[in-house]
């Protein structure tokens, strides 16, 4: 009991709620099913007649309140208790009656309900597409409908309903079946119908079924359909569909003008009548269509809108190519607009629109005069002096018709008056400039080109109200750079396509007009001398950064694929290899084509061409910071240089590695340079990791004497200091002299000479005697390759001997005789070993 209460009282709260727009009705429809599931429970084995009538009430509900939110499968259970529902009902009053009269009475009671459910269950089966259940449920309750004729009216209407829907589902043989039965369920009782307007609609709507269906198969039906609509009730809608389907097959000019005839006393719109007048012109019916045109003035003489007739009027005549009769009724309206016939604002505009369109269409057959007569007919409907942007449109158009005729002065004139109109139009900029390119004259054409771009750049507010391609400033841009180009004017070209650049959003377009602007500028370059080349070679470099630059966006954009990055990749990293060898006089630009080289490459899948190709790019770009940062003189400059030096070796010893596993290296100085330059930018920055670097290096057993010599050579190069590094380094390089097969007598002697000089410095007198003995040595050695060849140089050789000499006399001036004596004896060691020379030292 308590939920039976619970239940009802949940059903009076959602219908109070419903009420008050506080749920919606897939909750209505959910709370319904809760609620009656609930009092389908509490049902006993003998339920009182109130709660039997409980039940089909609440059931009915829940049922059509799934069907209405469109979920017809979810009603059939509770339908189906209703019905079963009612069958209880039915068997408890027959129990309680005491005659037939009573009987009859119970009967009529319930076969309202009866009549309910089953409509209810057609709606859900024409939902769920079970039409022969429809049609089961809908005749059952058109049996009821003697009993129950007040219903007649609701059934029709449901018919109608399910007439529609499937009509709207293209199910045409159900629809004509649905439209037939309420046509003929709306005829059972006429006290009841649905009023001869409803059925008029329900006729037209079942001959468009048939027309639709198969005009050629139920013509006579969709005409008979038709006929009884408009017999019912004459509407326009149904005049209308006679025509269409009388034309649709193929009748005569004399039954189309009978039919017409039969509404000439229907009261219709202007745009109604436009519209049959359209259907006949199009139907090829003219003689028909134009004589129907012709009347409707006269039905509406005091309307405004007339000028719409003559529109209709003028666009058929041209369709049909009767365009002299078309041109006399042009001019007819011209007169009447200066004579007080003027046409309604929108009229006016749809004739500018005729117009333009037929000029446009001969200026595409290059009939330019025809065009232009066209486009006077459109000018005479302004008032001179009149400000408008479509008069500015007008007027650019004209411009190109008298620039095809050659007739130079009346475009200038037509560019004039639309300046006047539209001064900031990017059109009228484009005008003007075309002009300008043929005249030559650059000054202006490189003037209108600026401004142009900048319009691209920030479209204007109030700009053409015909425009609407969002890529206009593109095009135009596009199509200013190809007229100078056509015309010779490089200079203006240029511009055109770096304003174009600027504004392209598609990448094929975009690379199109940076390679195009990459020639034009090398070309350009090409023939300047060099004093003038520094700024063009400036923009190419802007171009191949935009080009990098845009490469690098292209991976969101799906049109441009994988395959069309690497191409133009390709193309631009070996233009830019290309510029940093043959500027190679301007090493700042040619590091910067270098990079810009590498940087490209990086879109390029990395096979061995193009790993060679990157790591060369680099050690270039590095060896160009280390010349630029030797010939520096501020110290933050040298620095910035020298890092940056580096960071393109560190990039470059990573491909490197990677280059190595692709094939045999062994010929290839790359890792010589690599050290080199890496020694020199380390020690210049005075990088503590220098050392370490170094220390890798002692143990490299294929290291070449000339790297161990630049080495020595680099650490005593200012801004370095590193006499330890330097002197470890020309050891080693003389230690692979001695190991030498046969010893080059000048490479020794220039290596030694360094080691001594870095060894013991000139003017010292007080050194430690460990550092004099491994000097001596020095001596040794060089004396013992003297004694075995002819080769060593003799200025070496006195070099060496007024070395020893000099550091014997600083030993006697701070009162070393022994050593001074040492010292100057192996002066004297190396006087026997000069040539011509001897003479004079002895």
């Amino acid at each position: 009991l308590q939920v039976e209460e619970s239940a009802v009282s949940l059903w009076n709260w959602t219908v109070t709620k419903h009420m008050g727009a506080v749920i919606s009705d897939e909750q209505r429809a959910k709370l319904r099913f809760v609620a009656c599931r609930l009092i389908c429970l509490c049902e006993g084995s003998d339920p009182p007649e109130g709660t039997i009538r409980r039940q089909i009430l609440m059931s009915m509900k829940t049922g059509k309140g799934w069907i209405d939110i469109g979920k017809a499968g979810l009603a059939d259970g509770f339908l189906e208790n209703a019905m079963s529902s009612i069958e209880k009902l039915y068997a408890k009053l027959r129990k309680g009656s005491e005659g037939e009269a009573d009987i009859e009475a119970h009967r009529a009671d319930v076969e309202k309900s009866l009549f309910k459910v089953l409509s209810y269950q057609a709606e859900s089966a024409v939902a769920q597409g079970d039409f022969q259940k429809a049609v089961m449920c809908v005749q059952r309750c058109k049996d009821m409908l003697m009993k129950l004729p007040k219903e007649t009216c609701y059934l029709s209407i449901l018919c109608y309903n399910f007439g529609v829907e499937t009509y709207e589902w293209k199910r045409y043989e159900q629809s004509s079946f649905w439209l037939s039965q309420s046509y003929d369920i709306g005829k059972m009782d006429m006290k009841y119908s649905i009023g001869k307007e409803m059925q008029a609609k329900v006729l037209r709507l079942l001959a468009t079924t048939y027309f639709e269906w198969d005009c050629s198969l139920y013509l006579d039906k969709a005409l008979k359909a038709i006929s009884l609509a408009n017999k019912e009730n004459l509407h326009p809608a149904g005049f209308f569909l006679k025509v269409k389907i009388l034309l649709k097959s193929g009748a005569s000019d004399e039954d189309i003008n009978s039919a017409l005839a039969e509404f000439t006393h229907l009261e219709m719109s202007l745009d109604f009548c436009l519209n049959t007048a359209k259907l006949l012109l199009e139907h090829g019916r003219e003689s028909v269509g134009f004589d129907f045109l012709k009347s409707v003035p006269e039905r509406f003489e005091s309307s405004p809108d007339l000028g719409k007739i003559t529109l209709l009027h003028i666009e058929f005549l041209l369709q049909n190519k009767r365009e002299l009769l078309a041109k006399q009724k042009i001019e007819e309206v011209i007169i009447g607009h200066y004579t007080g016939k003027q046409l309604l604002p929108e009229a006016l505009n749809q004739l500018h629109i005729i117009l333009w369109d037929r000029a446009a269409k001969h200026y595409e057959e290059k009939s330019y005069s025809e065009a232009l007569h066209w486009y006077n007919y459109s000018v005479s409907f302004y008032t001179p002096g009149q400000i408008d942007q479509n008069l500015a449109k007008l007027q650019r158009n004209m411009a190109s018709c008298y620039l095809h005729l050659k007739q130079v002065d009346k475009a200038k004139e037509a560019v004039k008056q639309a300046e006047r109109c539209d001064p900031n139009s990017i059109f009228t900029k484009f005008s003007v400039y075309k002009i300008a390119v043929l005249e030559n004259d650059t000054d202006k054409a490189m003037e209108a080109v600026i401004e142009m771009g900048k319009l691209a750049e920030k479209p204007s507010e109030h700009e053409d109200k015909l425009r609407v391609d969002k890529n206009t400033g593109s095009n135009l841009l596009s199509l200013a750079a190809q007229i100078a180009l056509e015309n010779d004017q490089q200079i203006v070209a240029i511009k055109a396509l770096e304003y174009l650049s600027e504004q392209l959003q598609d990448c094929r377009q975009l690379f199109t007009s940076l390679k195009c602007l990459v020639r034009l500028m090398l070309s350009k370059v090409m023939a300047e001398n060099s004093e003038k080349r520094d700024g063009d070679i400036n923009s190419i470099l802007t171009y191949l950064n935009l080009a990098h630059k845009k490469l690098a966006e292209s991976f969101t954009e799906e049109k441009f694929t994988g395959d069309m990055r690497i191409l133009e990749a390709h193309w631009f990293r070996k233009v830019a290899w290309n510029l940093a060898v043959q500027f190679k006089d301007s090493p700042e630009k040619m590091r910067d084509f270098f990079v810009l080289s590498f940087k490209l490459s990086q879109f390029c899948p990395s096979d061995k061409a193009v790993l060679i190709a990157q790591k060369t790019c680099l050690l270039m770009a590095a060896a160009v910071d280390l010349e630029m940062g030797r010939q520096q003189e501020t110290p933050s400059e040298q620095t910035e240089l020298f890092s940056q030096a580096l960071q393109h070796l560190q990039t470059c010893k990573e491909i490197w590695k990677v280059l190595k596993l692709t094939g045999d290296f062994a010929k290839d100085p790359t890792d010589t340079l690599l050290l080199l330059y890496e020694f020199e930018a380390r020690s210049k920055l005075n990088d503590p990791t220098l050392h370490n670097l170094m220390e890798s290096v002692w143990e490299q057993p294929q290291i070449e004497i000339k790297t161990l010599e630049i080495i020595a050579s680099l650490a005593m190069e200012s801004p370095a200091r590193y006499p330890v590094l330097c002197k470890k380094a020309l050891k080693s390089a003389l230690n692979l002299h001695r190991k030498q097969a046969v010893i080059d007598a000048v490479k020794f002697s220039k290596c030694l000479h360094s080691l001594i000089n870095i060894s013991l410095p000139t003017g010292l007198t007080d050194l430690d005697t460990c550092v004099l003995q491994e000097v001596w040595d020095y001596f040794e050695d060089a004396l013992s390759v003297i004694s075995s060849t002819d080769a060593y140089p003799e200025m070496e050789i006195l070099w060496l001997m007024t070395r020893a000499w000099n550091t014997g006399i600083f030993q006697y001036t701070v009162g070393k005789y022994k050593e001074a004596e040492q010292w100057c004896g192996l002066g004297m060691r190396f006087l026997n070993h000069l040539g011509s020379l001897k003479k004079t030292y002895e």
